[in-house]
């Protein structure tokens, strides 16, 4: 297929349809789709999600992937934002059989694919680990041998995002670090961090400079500005570091 016909196809809305929900946190939840005639997405990338009132009024909002490449179903995880016009839909009143439009995937930057031999580093805070999960869930259906460390921060330990299947990945797979921070409340025994992500936990956590790994870094625009900066100090090489944001109008 020709370039242009390819990016023509990811660019036309299509209707999805939901076939199943779970729900990740109090306020997130991840919508199970599908679709004819999916193209296929590598990890990092995104889709575009357009909801039609009775009235013709229309809103769109990107939603990262969460699904590996090798899974059956396209899965997206959404964080119910308050005042927004998309997620509150989404994240709380979408069943199973419920359809909208759909177009995607969208963005070659913010990708890792298991490919790549080089140590995979991923930060993220909040629904940032979306894309990332992708990433992960990817690098074990590839049965990827390539060292991983994701460092996530969340507000408490309910809020952490595939809390379960990370749990599980990390325990499974001895090639895959996980260091959890909560910023807010942490439970009576907590062994991980009580703070946000800052330079000298980059430090002491992360993966050195001269492993050269591929860095990932998703989250609120503060989180994602401070990260990258302080990897910048600590030596790694800008080019190796690749981030996405979200901020307040991502509802």
């Amino acid at each position: 297929m020709p370039a242009t016909d390819a990016m023509r196809r990811r660019l036309t809305w299509q209707i999805a349809e939901v076939s199943d929900v779970v729900d990740e946190t109090p306020r997130t939840r991840s919508l199970f789709l599908n679709l004819r005639g999916w193209p296929g997405h590598r990890p990092g990338q995104h889709v575009d999600i357009r909801l039609t009132g009775e009235d013709g009024y229309q809103a769109q909002r990107s939603y990262s992937i969460a699904s590996a490449p090798e899974a059956a179903r396209l899965a997206i995880t959404v964080e119910r934002i308050d005042g927004g016009e998309v997620s509150p839909y989404l994240a709380g009143f979408v069943e199973p059989g419920d359809r909208f439009e759909l177009r995607g995937p969208i963005g070659g930057y913010f990708v890792w694919t298991a490919a790549t031999s080089e140590p995979l580093f991923l930060v993220a805070g909040g629904s940032g680990i979306v894309p990332l999960m992708a990433m992960l869930r990817h690098r074990e259906a590839a049965a990827s041998t390539v060292p991983a460390l994701l460092i996530y921060s969340s507000r408490s330990i309910e809020n952490i995002i595939y809390r379960e299947e990370i749990d599980r990945m990390s325990a499974d797979d001895g090639g895959l670090v996980v260091f959890h921070t909560l910023t807010r409340r942490q439970p009576e025994g907590w062994a991980g961090g009580s703070r946000r992500i800052d330079r000298e936990m980059l430090k002491s956590v992360g993966i050195a400079p001269a492993a050269m790994p591929r860095i990932f870094i998703c989250g609120p625009t503060p989180m994602v500005e401070t990260a990258a900066t302080a990897l910048r100090e600590i030596g790694h090489a800008p080019e190796r570091i690749r981030t996405e944001r979200f901020g307040p109008t991502g509802a």
